[in-house]
Formats: structure tokens, sequence, C-alpha cells
């Protein structure tokens, strides 16, 4: 028999399966991977006997292969906040889901294990970029500024290694990361005591001041967009900066587009954070683009399809 956490390969998908299995150890079969790699249920072949624990994956993208798990009579239990479309109505299946702008599926399992590790899901909370709501649940660990900007630092880092086209684009594969985690039910330790930390740390630094010196394709007052080369630091830095201009331009709508091999775009986008919402609408309209409502992603946009892009874009945020 065997159990299958599967999870998204970011801040969120790692240090929530952390909490679960810092609250409910067990041995498990991990499957994850860039954190644009959602499909994830497509891999796990199950037998009799066999439980699924899924994390921060929409389920809308992953419905068929839920479906087929379930008519294997395993049980799914299920963590996220993306948009999820029909839930299976099957007696095997234990739903957490809220698509809500202010949660992170962290917070939802902070919620499902009333709080045993919640600087862990402050920490998922800032890796998504959700500050505010981050502060909020940090406001009973009475932490001063200096700690609670550890933690912010923290989900950063961890969002920022799951960023890429492909495993070798990343410091750190998520897999291996998580288990680098694992030990440490203290985040402050593993921030002390783990040359990982470090490792990403100079590496995020250097990857921003490359970012930084790269002029916008299209600016107005509702939205921006970017151009990155075909190079690992582009599709790396390409959610965390995409967050850092969201939070510098708070009423304006971001995307950063990176060039791909092929020469088509892998796209991240940031609704404006006054709002929160509309990124997933944009991309929707796009081949495999999915995502939430206040940051979304396309991960292979045609460029024949950039001026379209760009000018609904447009429309979107006016």
């Amino acid at each position: 028999m065997t159990h299958f956490d599967v999870f998204n390969g970011d801040a969120d998908g790692i240090c929530a399966l952390h909490q679960l299995r810092l609250a409910e150890p067990r041995e498990s079969t991990l499957v994850t991977g860039v954190k644009r790699d959602i499909s994830l249920l497509k891999r796990v072949n199950v037998a009799a006997g066999d439980s699924v624990t899924v994390l921060d994956i929409s389920l809308d993208k992953n419905r068929d292969d839920l479906e087929r798990i379930l008519a294997c009579e395993v049980p799914v239990t299920y963590f996220d906040h993306h948009f999820a479309g029909d839930i299976p109505d099957s007696p095997r299946l234990s739903v957490q889901i809220d698509t809500a702008g202010d949660v992170c599926t962290g917070l939802l399992v902070n919620r499902f294990l009333k709080g045993q590790f919640l600087p862990w899901a402050v920490t998922a909370l800032f890796g998504d970029n959700l500050h505010e709501a981050a502060c909020l649940a940090a406001a009973s660990l009475n932490l001063d500024e200096s700690q609670l900007g550890e933690l912010e630092r923290l989900g950063t880092l961890l969002n920022y290694n799951g960023y890429g086209g492909q495993l070798e684009d990343l410091y750190f594969a998520p897999d291996d990361l998580y288990r680098k985690i694992q030990p440490y039910a203290d985040p402050f330790e593993f921030i002390a005591s783990d040359t990982t930390f470090e490792k990403l740390r100079d590496g995020f630094e250097s990857d921003m001041k490359r970012a930084g010196s790269i002029p916008p394709q299209l600016e107005t007052e509702t939205c921006a967009a970017f151009l990155f080369p075909n190079e690992s630091f582009s599709r790396r830095v390409s959610g965390v900066y995409s967050n850092q201009l969201a939070r510098d331009n708070p009423n304006r709508a971001h995307a950063l587009l990176s060039e791909l091999p092929s020469g088509d775009y892998l796209v991240s986008v940031r609704a404006p954070l006054a709002t929160k919402t509309g990124a997933d609408e944009l991309v929707r309209q796009f081949p495999t683009g999915g995502g939430r409502q206040a940051a979304a992603g396309i991960n292979e946009l045609p460029a024949d399809l950039l001026p379209r892009f760009l000018d609904t874009m447009q429309q979107q945020f006016a």
C-alpha cells in the first residue's frame, strides 16, 4: 500500500505539505515538479489500498485523473485555493477548497490543523504574495519586525525556487527542497541552520538585479508587461519579480513574459493588489493558461499571440 503526496513545487505547496506531515507523519511517494507543472495527478498510478493527498494544484486541471483515482476506490484528500469547477461527488473525496483572494493552501492546512504550525502558514502566505493576509495571520505569534521579515524572505525564496520551464532551471528540485525543510518544525531554525537558505538568497539577489535592468514592453496607468530573454534566470525570477512589481504598483496589473527555446513565452500575470481579481480570467483566454484571481500564468503563449495578449490585458484591466 502506497500513500502519494502530490503538491505544487512552490512555497505554498511545500509549506502546506510540511505542516501536514509535521502533524501526521507518514511515509509517502512525493509527486511534484516546477510551479507550472500542475497536471500532477496524471503521474499517480494507484492500486487498491493506496491513498492520495493533493495540495495546491487546481482540481479543474486534474479532474479526469482525480475521477480515475476515485474510480479505483482510493481515498483522496484535497487542499487547494485555485479555480476548481465542478467537484466530483464521491464518499472517497475529502475537499478543503477556498478560492478567496486572501487565502493560500498553506493557510487552509493551518486551519485544518487548528494552527499547530502557524509560522509555516505565514511563510506560505508571504510566498504567494499575500502580505496583508500573512501579517494578519502572524499577529498571534507576537513576532518582531525582524522575525516577520525573515518569514517573508523565506516564503519569497521558496517561491522563487519553484519557477522555471524545467527542473534544470531551479536551484533545488521541489521534492529535494521539501526534504531539506522536513526536519525543521521551526522555520527560524531552518533559516539559521541550513545552507539551502543562503544559496537561494544569493541566487535571488543576482537574478533580481538583472530583472530590474529590463525596461517594460508595455506600460500604461493600469498595466505593464515585460519581455525577458530565453535564459534560466528569466524563468526563475518570473514569479517573484512579478510579485515585487505588484507591490510597488498596487493599482496596476503586471505580466512578465519569458521567452522559451521555442520562441513562445512563459507568462506570469499579477492582478492589481488593490483588487486581486482578473488574472485568471485573462490567462484562461489563451492556451495553457490557468491560476487564481490574483496571480495566474500561461505555460506556453504562442509568439504570434503576443500582440493579442497585450491588447487583451489592456482590456481586462482597463
